[in-house]
């Protein structure tokens, strides 16, 4: 194929919609007889006749007419596609973003409306799990984790860090009692979260005399959802360990209540991955600067 073949095909297009060599010449700067050779070299490598000509008027043949369709689907998308990716123009398209379900809940969608008003011809696709999500695979753009991260092979960006709390229900607490320290959580009922991905249970971590401690308490309950685990530790199933942001409208309304206060709950890592920092789209560059904006004003402690 020609290495000027979308050159050709845009000249096309333009003699069809002016109806007139001359003034697509016009249109695009060129002299006519550098028109009429383009169509010439046109019909040429597709071996089609594509214009009648006449000294009145130009019309197309039915391969030309086919061809013009085709060609005018094809250029839209090639200035559809320049207009994403060129620095010079706004950020644009969809933008797919994955994310744990409690940390969606609690931080990321009420950052999502300041997002939407600086760039609002991105659209946003948003998946929220608890798994472990393949950004390749899946055709995600960037997804947000809580945690150390493992060598993944992707591009990450340290956002900051979540607190973590420890609640239980008051019905729990009247019927069980009041862990007092992190070693009597092993005689009490909690609700653990494991991971789908690793089935490996998730530890509690604590600041206890200047070192950070791991606790696994006693567990009658395993989930894999934070929404659950929530769920869970609000029916008074047993105590559990989550993001404070997710705990702390229910330990204000008294359906939760928070234990352990003497012991610092270990902050959880955020971070963002991404494909590939060398080709980044700018819609996923803009996203990912913003959300680390907001949340170093808004939920950075």
């Amino acid at each position: 194929m020609r290495s000027d073949m979308l050159e050709l095909m845009s000249i096309f297009v333009q003699v069809v919609e002016l109806g007139s060599f001359t003034k697509a010449a016009d249109a695009l700067q060129l002299h006519r007889p550098a028109v009429s050779k383009s169509i010439q070299h046109l019909e040429d490598d597709l071996g089609v006749k594509l214009l009648h000509r006449t000294t009145r008027r130009l019309s197309m043949t039915a391969e030309g007419e086919e061809i013009y369709q085709r060609a005018k689907g094809l250029l839209t998308d090639v200035n559809d596609m320049m207009a994403v990716f060129s620095p010079s123009q706004p950020p644009r398209g969809r933008l797919r973003i994955d994310a744990p379900l409690a940390f969606t809940h609690a931080i990321l969608i009420p950052s999502l409306s300041e997002f939407q008003n600086l760039y609002p011809q991105i659209d946003i696709v948003l998946t929220a799990s608890d798994r472990l999500t393949d950004l390749i695979a899946e055709g995600v753009d960037c997804v947000i984790r809580l945690g150390e991260l493992v060598d993944s092979g992707f591009s990450a960006r340290h956002v900051g860090s979540v607190s973590m709390a420890t609640c239980a229900a008051p019905s729990y607490l009247d019927k069980h009692g009041i862990p007092l320290t992190p070693d009597e959580l092993v005689h009490h009922k909690a609700v653990n979260f494991f991971s789908e991905h690793s089935r490996e249970v998730m530890d509690w971590k604590y600041v206890m005399n200047g070192k950070i401690i791991s606790r696994r308490p006693g567990s009658n309950m395993l989930v894999n959802n934070s929404d659950v685990l929530l769920s869970c530790g609000l029916e008074g199933l047993g105590i559990v360990h989550a993001l404070r942001t997710a705990l702390e409208p229910h330990i204000q309304s008294g359906r939760l209540t928070e234990v352990l206060t003497d012991y610092a709950p270990v902050t959880k890592p955020v971070s963002v991955l991404y494909p590939d920092r060398r080709y980044l789209p700018s819609k996923v560059r803009v996203f990912i600067d913003c959300f680390c904006d907001v949340f170093a004003r808004k939920y950075q402690e």
